[in-house]
Formats: C-alpha cells, sequence, structure tokens
C-alpha cells in the first residue's frame, strides 16, 4: 500500500503521525511509504532518519498527499488542506468531528474514508489510540494552569504547592478518566490541595484507593460542582463523551462564584470544550479571560512536547496501521471491531452517531456499510 504522512501545519502542532520505527516496519513489509520534506523536524526527527527507514521524501503537501493511498496524520485536516482530500484516501488521524462542522463538510464533500483515532474503540470501553495523547494532555494541564496562575500571567498569583507555612492551592479536576487521573498525578506531586469529581463511584473509588486519601473524591453533581470550582484556584476540565460533543459542566453561575484570577484548562476543547465561553486558541495566543478567570483552551495541547508524544502516538496507532496497509481498510475494520468503531466518514456519508446527532445530518451504520464494501 502507499502510505503518505504528511507534515502537520496547525498552530505549533510539532508532532508527527509516524516515526522512522514506525517507516521501518511498512517498508519491512513490504509498504512504500512517502514523508513530507520536514515532516519530522518538530519532533527532532530529520528527513534522513526516515530516509534511513526506508522511506521517500516528497517535497511539498501536494506530492505527499497525491503519493499516498492511506494518510496518516495527528490533527484533523485544516481548510487550507480540505483540497487536497480526494475520494480514493484513507484518511487516519485524531478527526474531532463533533467540534468541527466545516472539517465534517470538507470531508464528506471528498468522498474519502476517515478513521478516527479517537472514536477506536475496545470491547472494554477504552479507547486505545486516545489515551497517549490523553495521559499527555492531563499532565500538561496542571503545568500549564500552574503558570498561568503566576500573576505576570494574570493569574492569581498562587503557587500550588505553597510553602511551608502558607496553604497550598486548590485544584479541582472534572472527569477521572485517563486526562482527569493524570492531571491528578500531576497536582498531587505538586503538593496541591486536589479535588476530583466524576459521575462513576468506581473511578472514584480507584482513585482515592490509589492516592490514600491525597486527593478528595467527590459524586459530580451542580451542586458539587458549584461548592469545589468557588475554592478552586485551578480548575481542570476532563470531560469526555467519545465522538460527541463535550457536555458543558461548568456554566456562567459556576463561573461566577469562582475567585478572581483563577485559570480554567479545558483538556475537552478538541471536543467543543466542557466550560461556557471555551473557545479554542492555540500555543501562539493560549488564554483569554471572561469575568476575570483566566481559560486556558489550546486544542492541541500534546503538540507543545513532541518529543514525547510523537513516540507515544505512533506505539499506539502503528499495530492498526499495519492492519489496514496488510488488509485494506474494509477487511482491517471487519477483522477489527475495536477498529471497525473508529470509522466516522465513507464516501460522502456519516458513520458516526453522536457527529450526524451533532449537525442535524443522517448517517449509516458502519456495519452498512462492511457489507457493501
Amino acid at each position: 500500500m502507499k502510505i503518505a504522512v504528511p507534515r502537520e501545519i496547525k498552530n505549533n502542532e510539532n508532532r508527527v503521525a509516524l516515526t522512522p520505527a514506525g517507516v521501518h516496519e511498512l517498508t519491512k513489509a513490504g509498504h512504500q511509504v512517502t514523508v513530507e520534506k520536514d515532516a519530522g523536524v518538530g519532533s527532532a526527527i530529520p528527513d534522513q532518519e526516515f530516509i534511513d527507514a526506508g522511506a521517500s521524501i516528497a517535497p511539498d503537501a501536494d506530492a505527499t498527499w497525491a503519493a499516498g493511498e492511506l494518510i496518516l496524520k495527528v490533527k484533523e485536516p485544516i481548510e487550507a488542506e480540505y483540497h487536497r482530500m480526494k475520494s480514493h484516501h484513507t484518511l487516519f488521524t485524531y478527526l474531532h468531528l463533533a467540534a468541527s462542522r466545516p472539517c465534517t463538510d470538507a470531508l464528506l464533500d471528498s468522498g474519502a474514508t476517515a478513521i478516527a483515532y479517537e472514536t477506536v474503540r475496545n470491547s472494554d470501553g477504552t479507547l486505545p489510540l486516545l489515551v497517549p495523547m490523553s495521559e499527555v494532555a492531563g499532565r500538561l494541564s496542571v503545568q500549564a494552569g500552574a503558570y498561568h496562575l503566576q500573576r505576570s500571567e494574570g493569574g492569581r498569583g498562587t503557587l500550588l504547592g505553597g510553602v511551608p507555612g502558607t496553604p497550598a492551592g486548590k485544584v479541582t479536576i472534572i472527569g477521572a478518566g485517563v486526562s482527569g487521573m493524570n492531571a491528578a498525578a500531576i497536582a498531587v506531586g505538586m503538593h496541591a490541595e486536589v479535588t476530583l469529581l466524576d459521575l462513576d463511584k468506581n473511578k472514584l473509588r480507584a482513585a482515592d484507593e490509589l492516592y490514600q486519601g491525597r486527593v478528595r473524591t467527590v459524586v459530580s453533581n451542580s451542586f458539587e460542582v458549584e461548592k469545589a470550582a468557588a475554592e478552586a484556584d485551578l480548575l481542570v476540565g476532563a470531560v469526555l463523551v467519545p465522538g460527541a460533543r463535550a457536555p458543558k459542566v461548568v456554566n456562567d453561575e459556576v463561573l461566577a462564584v469562582m475567585k478572581e484570577g483563577a485559570v480554567l484548562v479545558d483538556i475537552a476543547i478538541d471536543q467543543g470544550g466542557c466550560f461556557a465561553h471555551s473557545r479554542p486558541t492555540t500555543h501562539d495566543d493560549p488564554t483569554f479571560e471572561v469575568d476575570g478567570k483566566i481559560y486556558y483552551c489550546v486544542a492541541n495541547m500534546p503538540g507543545t512536547v513532541p518529543g514525547t508524544s510523537t513516540h507515544a502516538l505512533t506505539s499506539a496507532t502503528l499495530p492498526y496501521v499495519m492492519k489496514i496497509a496488510e488488509h485494506g481498510w474494509a477487511e482491517a475494520l471487519r477483522a477489527d471491531d475495536s477498529l471497525a468503531e473508529g470509522l466516522n466518514v465513507y464516501a460522502g456519508s456519516l458513520t458516526n452517531e453522536p457527529v450526524a446527532e451533532a449537525f442535524d445530518l443522517p448517517h449509516v451504520a458502519v456495519s452498512d456499510v462492511l457489507a457493501k464494501v
């Protein structure tokens, strides 16, 4: 199969969808890999390493997309890339379509097949291709929040860990999934006072057992969210509904009771955000203020630590890439129910029901698609 890896062009997106190790595995199996010039530079991977692993280097994005049947990316296509998507392409990347009608429409218009990393789902409900980036984003959320709590950045001027004789800062985390638990790990490591909210008591029990009282666990409801947010110096939103828009768990009433200069980090921004007023920001301009509170809503947080993120991502995606390359996307999906969950778009039709509901569009079942192709 012909596989192409374009350079990411989203703001400060320094990851690349494939490492030289991945190239080596694919070319060893007889597949052709084309990597766009300088695609790996942001991840400290020079072109020569891809060449040594067996890839060809294309001079630009047009040549790269034209060389591939299977297109491997990290982030969803942006407007400058829409015209390159063709009906013979299979696109394998993070899509987060429920947060972007323009990208959804562009994919439908292109006729391409699109498989989303974030909706590949195991039988136990885990999301194997989202987990590594959720781990990174969760850990970064507290680092970023701690930085923007500095008075020079507009925050309250609070040191999360405090010092002897002063109280520690208070961190509230909504959501005890992968990103929320990783946020808790860093907040505890910084010696902050941590409150973790979730609807799932089993997740809260696991957190309580792990931290032995260092994290206060609370069953989430509107009353408890408002109470914990009012105390927080840093509020982290880590709410996920796979493939769907994130629910708004912090409304204007909650925002009104929060401290002046408190920081809100919305990890769910890729799926539309879980706070009122959340809107995507970039690493170049990461924050904005609402009613005296600082919002951090960078939509590609792991892109700022590509040395970690690129290798973690390829380790997770490569087994699925190999299946698609070996058998074609349709046969690979028929043989792997987890991978079949990732199909979002086929031949101008949506196959992801939550995305269809978000935009009031029709959809077809994945099983119906696989029965006829």
